[in-house]
């Protein structure tokens, strides 16, 4: 970057006094040049009362009278100085001032006579109306009036909602100055800022709007198409609706259907807000967060400045030039690639106060107001052999800064410039260098690289030669006709899924996976299957042919704060829900393989593994619930996850949902196959078949298959006891004889009974031994003398 000083002031007419006004320690609160460059025009605080606020200086000494205006409470203040394009001739301009109480001045400067006076004009309507903000648009002046109520003891949630969005053309012709009809743009609205680019017009919420909904968004009102478009920058665009008709311009109508959305957003975080030359809108967060708003409503992060957190009183300036964003705080200037986000340089200038100027020179250079002059500055072509790092190597650094950063136990922030000059981490440095000689080797093949980079080299080339086949492909996707974009789209995201699979599972690379499982379901799950080599074997079992790094991160299961963030849900709970979307007889089997893989890696009890925290089977079972439908095949699916687990808690609870849909064949069936797991998932099973079979008999038909599944520590007077406890309650007087049929009998009891009294107790078979010993008691054993 080349600073160079363009004038020291003295060109200005009465440039000595701008000198002193800029030197007096009071920072003027608003700079402004004119569209041809040749007038400057200082908007001073109130302090001290007795010298104008509004101070015009021409440029080359070009002689005529001076502007120059003040004011002073109860007076009403200046809101707004604005240049508009004349019509009449081509290039020239008109100045225009409005006052708080809708006044507008139209000022003119003419050579050799100086500025005079067009005409004096009335902006609102009512004679009570105040100006709060103004802009211009195009021909026109877009501002925001507050209209106070009528009546003195107003409903306050009504005194809130009393400004109203106008515009209103500022026709200039040869005749004189004429404004044109008011049209109400938005009216019952609370107090906004506008701010105009060339198509659109940004209306960004005050301060204090009294209503913490209203400070969760920002407005974007399309002229051309008469649309509003509602966003929030903590979640992107929300909706836009086009107006028909001036009834339809009612703030609150506006928002109908969005209040329920809007009141769970975060309220808005703006410390400074303009416009760029692009017509986005630049956002600056107390954090030092620089945003851009673009028309559509989407939201874009640019750069976080390292001052950290920024009160209101700390001055910070923004400007915009093709594609750098400059931007001086505490007199630091940064410059910023808008596009990557990339800080390109960062110098510490001499100066306390800086404002920006629109340069008449060149479209690459900037121009600075300081205490000592104007200066500008530009960005020099780089020279072949100083050649500018290309962006993929720019990555390097900083997905590094990101990587030491997560690692470091120190508070102080990592930047790409500390990480190149510092030394300390060579890694992202090598790779850089790699990476160099790899993009630039078919533009110079004699370029060498070292020998200790050579060896690293061949190691990954075939590491090189994916990526850069995966950035060509992206290039692809983008270029290639409507027809071809599916294709090449599947090859993109398997190779997406493939990549981030092989790297950290950190909370940026699972919310990418996320999206990319939502935009393209099917090539998803593709993906997913290549990279876990699922498919069935002769058998038909499903296997995965995995590797252990990769079950890790399908296991990876992030912290709960990371979670539920923008409907963020884990890979585990993805890959689940495309097995229900795409294969849902597979899920059961691939909970089982996860499992097989999780009890040969971690030990049953282990908080360290994913068991420790939830059991696999009840995520996938949340997945399923997730479900905006529920039908039969989702209750055998939630049976086959409950019991692929094999846990006691989940094949008691499969039990119980076959009980409840009456399915006596398959509880049977289940009974008998988990019964053999363990002595107390016996227990538990048969005392549950028992209690239902005191209370009906469709279980009669399968006596047959019960009465072997009973433990062997029951007795006949615990089965008579269970069976008592759970008979119903019947409303009528017992009888010896009831006429009703579904009543339990001795009779069907009978051979349970006789199988517990011929089975022999745990008691007995304890003391079998000594019981049956051919002497009792036992001989004395012989004396040792």
């Amino acid at each position: 970057m080349k600073l160079r000083q363009v004038s020291d002031l003295s060109d200005f007419s009465r440039g000595h006094w701008l000198r002193e006004l800029l030197c007096r320690g009071e920072d003027p609160s608003h700079v402004q040049s004119s569209p041809d460059g040749q007038h400057l025009l200082l908007l001073r605080k109130s302090r001290p009362p007795t010298l104008p606020r509004v101070v015009a200086f021409q440029r080359h000494s070009i002689a005529g009278a001076d502007l120059e205006r003040t004011w002073q409470p109860p007076q009403p203040a200046l809101v707004g100085l604005l240049f508009l394009q004349s019509p009449v001739v081509l290039g020239s301009w008109v100045l225009a001032m409005v006052w708080e109480h809708g006044r507008t001045e139209v000022w003119h400067f003419v050579v050799a006579v100086g500025w005079q006076l067009l005409q004096t004009l009335e902006l609102c309507q009512g004679a009570r109306a105040r100006v709060v903000s103004v802009c211009s648009h195009g021909v026109s002046l877009v501002w925001c009036e507050e209209r106070p109520p009528l009546g003195a003891h107003s409903d306050m949630s009504k005194c809130a909602f009393r400004f109203c969005v106008c515009a209103r053309a500022l026709e200039v012709g040869e005749q004189g100055v004429r404004l044109g009809t008011v049209r109400i743009v938005l009216h019952n609205s609370p107090e906004y800022q506008v701010l105009a680019s060339p198509q659109h017009v940004f209306l960004v919420p005050a301060a204090a709007t009294g209503f913490a909904t209203t400070s969760k968004f920002l407005l974007i009102w399309h002229p051309e198409k008469a649309k509003f478009t509602i966003t929030a920058p903590s979640a992107g665009f929300i909706h836009s609706k086009v107006l028909r008709s001036s009834s339809e311009s009612d703030f609150r109508k506006l928002l109908l259907g969005s209040v329920g959305l809007l009141s769970g957003f975060a309220p808005l975080d703006i410390h400074t807000c303009t416009v760029s030359n692009s017509g986005g809108l630049l956002l600056v967060s107390t954090k030092g967060s620089v945003s851009v708003v673009e028309p559509d409503g989407t939201q874009r992060h640019i750069f976080d400045l390292e001052r950290g957190p920024l009160a209101q009183g700390n001055p910070i300036r923004l400007k915009t030039f093709g594609s750098i964003l400059a931007c001086v705080l505490a007199g630091v200037l940064y410059l910023v690639d808008q596009n990557s986000g990339r800080l390109m340089e960062k110098e510490v200038l001499n100066m306390k106060e800086v404002h920006f100027l629109e340069s008449q020179e060149e479209e690459d250079s900037i121009q600075l107001l300081t205490q000592t002059g104007i200066y500008s500055f530009s960005f020099s072509k780089p020279e072949d052999s100083s050649r500018p790092e290309p962006c993929l190597v720019e990555m390097v650094f900083e997905e590094a800064c990101r990587y030491y950063q997560r690692r470091s136990l120190s508070s102080s922030k990592l930047t790409v410039e500390k990480l190149k000059k510092g030394g300390t981490f060579q890694a992202p440095v090598v790779l850089a260098a790699i990476l160099q000689h790899s993009l630039y080797q078919k533009e110079n093949p004699a370029r060498s690289l070292q020998d200790t980079y050579a060896k690293l080299l061949s190691t990954l080339s075939l590491e090189l030669q994916s990526y850069i086949s995966l950035e060509l492909l992206k290039t692809c996707v983008v270029c290639a006709p409507e027809n071809e974009v599916e294709s090449y789209c599947k090859e993109l995201v398997e190779q997406e899924v493939s990549r981030i699979l092989q790297s950290d599972m950190d909370k940026d690379n699972l919310a990418y996976l996320n999206s990319v499982f939502a935009s393209f379901p099917k090539a998803a799950w593709k993906a997913t299957r290549s990279c876990l080599q699922l498919q069935q074997n002769g058998d038909g079992l499903l296997v995965a042919r995995a590797t252990p790094e990769i079950w890790k991160k399908v296991l990876c299961q992030p912290q709960l704060e990371e979670v539920g963030q923008n409907g963020m849900v884990p890979l585990f709970e993805l890959i689940c829900a495309s097995f229900l979307r795409f294969k849902p007889k597979w899920l059961p089997s691939f909970v089982e393989l996860t499992q097989q893989y999780v009890s040969n890696s971690w030990s049953y009890s282990s908080k360290e593994g994913p068991e420790g925290r939830v059991p696999l089977y009840k995520r996938a079972l949340g997945v399923l619930a997730r479900k905006n439908k529920h039908g039969k095949a989702d209750d055998e699916m939630e049976l086959e996850l409950l019991l692929c687990s094999k846990r006691p808690k989940a094949v008691l609870q499969a039990l119980h949902l076959l009980i409840r849909l009456k399915q006596w064949q398959r509880v049977v069936e289940v009974a008998e196959k988990f019964s053999k797991l363990s002595p107390l998932l016996n227990k538990e099973i048969f005392t549950t078949l028992l209690a239902e079979l005191a209370q009906h008999r469709d279980l009669d038909p399968y006596l047959d298959r019960l009465w072997p599944l009973c433990p062997a520590e029951l007795t006949a007077s615990d089965i008579l006891t269970m069976v008592l406890q759970h008979l119903p309650h019947s409303q009528e007087d017992p009888v010896p004889f009831s006429s009703e049929g579904n009543q339990l009998t001795l009779g069907l009891l009978k051979p349970l009974l006789q199988r517990v009294v011929q089975c022999p107790s745990v008691q007995e078979e304890m003391y079998s031994d000594a019981l049956q010993s051919t002497t009792f008691p036992p001989p004395t054993p012989p004396r040792e003398y």
